[in-house]
């Protein structure tokens, strides 16, 4: 199929929005607050005090820019972009339906954080009880990334069932597409949350270098699962006119005539055709600029300590290129089975 930057740039934005959400989410749950021992100079009672560092209002702010950039890309791509609300109410039927009000819903515990982080992010003990009235509204903020969380996963799988449900498309129709979505959304916004996380101020106690392995592991993972996508759909069986008309089983198959005399709707967008040998050198470049550098350089950041910072953003920058193109790659190598028709 054709690729377009406004498809192509919704899937890569939002599914990195999404993956650091959700990496924002778990660490909400199991992470977060940073809490220090209560400590006094004299025999008074001591004072404690829970932090959350400012690595959460980065994530939650670059998270949201990232998924409604993306979602208005997504809406820039429909033919009639006004009557992108109607899309909403197939949502018993259409994955396209279920996707947009699953990531509508997601804004509200996005929000909900948002309005909790303007709160004072701390809580005093004195002599072992609690002194701040708004520490008793703590507990709240782990259902709420519970449900961030949650939300994002939801939505990231919508996006992918839009095309793994596709059963005309046999490259979508692959049992890898969908982890795919989910490892990669993932690892884009692991790459965000280590580059957040590395600039001053913005991360309080230990877990940058566990953070680093995580993009290291997750950079292996996603380049092991597009090997075995791609030597998937390189074994599919071509399908020719047929395999369209059903008439394959008496003998070769061929149009006598052209069915248009010029390009029309379908052979534009589904009869996109990308040759073997740029496809392989695009995969090259996919694996080594998007899991190959970035994991080189988060274990430069884990080595190099005082190297992460820049290490960190560079893998930003290669990593997303990489993406990139492995997106272009996914819908450019795709192949309606309409084309069998005109002979393509």
């Amino acid at each position: 199929m054709r690729p377009t930057f406004s498809i192509i740039a919704f899937t890569v934005l939002s599914g990195a929005g999404y993956g650091l959400w959700f990496l924002l989410g778990l660490g909400l749950v199991v992470w977060w607050p940073h809490c220090g021992a209560a400590t006094s100079g004299d025999d008074s009672p001591g004072v404690g005090m829970c932090v959350y560092p400012p690595i959460i209002h980065y994530a939650l702010l670059i998270g949201f820019v990232l998924v409604s950039v993306g979602l208005l890309s997504s809406v820039a791509h429909l033919g009639q972009p006004l009557r992108a609300w109607r899309a909403f109410s197939q949502w018993r039927s259409s994955w396209l339906s279920r996707e947009g009000v699953v990531s509508m819903l997601t804004y509200l515990p996005a929000i909900a954080i948002a309005l909790w982080l303007l709160l004072p992010g701390w809580e005093v003990h004195t002599g072992g009880e609690i002194g701040s009235f708004w520490s008793l509204l703590l507990p709240a903020v782990r259902p709420l990334g519970a449900l961030l969380a949650l939300g994002a996963l939801l939505t990231v799988l919508c996006t992918a069932n839009i095309y793994a449900s596709l059963k005309p498309i046999r490259a979508w129709r692959n049992r890898l597409v969908v982890p795919g979505y989910f490892l990669l959304g993932i690892y884009s916004g692991a790459l965000l949350l280590a580059a957040l996380a590395a600039l001053p101020h913005a991360w309080f106690g230990r877990g940058l270098p566990a953070l680093s392995a995580v993009v290291v592991a997750l950079a292996a993972w996603c380049a092991t699962l597009k090997y075995f996508y791609w030597r998937d759909i390189d074994r599919l069986p071509s399908v020719n006119a047929g395999h369209a008309t059903g008439l394959a089983s008496q003998g070769a198959v061929r149009s006598f005539e052209q069915p248009h005399t010029e390009e029309n709707y379908l052979t534009h967008e589904m009869g996109f055709v990308l040759a073997r040998k740029h496809a392989a050198k695009l995969r090259t470049i996919a694996l080594i600029s998007g899991f190959a550098l970035p994991a080189m350089l988060a274990i430069l950041g884990i080595v190099v300590p005082v190297a992460r910072p820049a290490a960190a953003w560079c893998a930003v920058v290669f990593g997303f290129a990489g993406i990139f193109v492995e997106r272009w790659l996914f819908f450019a190598e795709a192949k309606h089975a309409v084309i069998a028709y005109y002979g393509r």
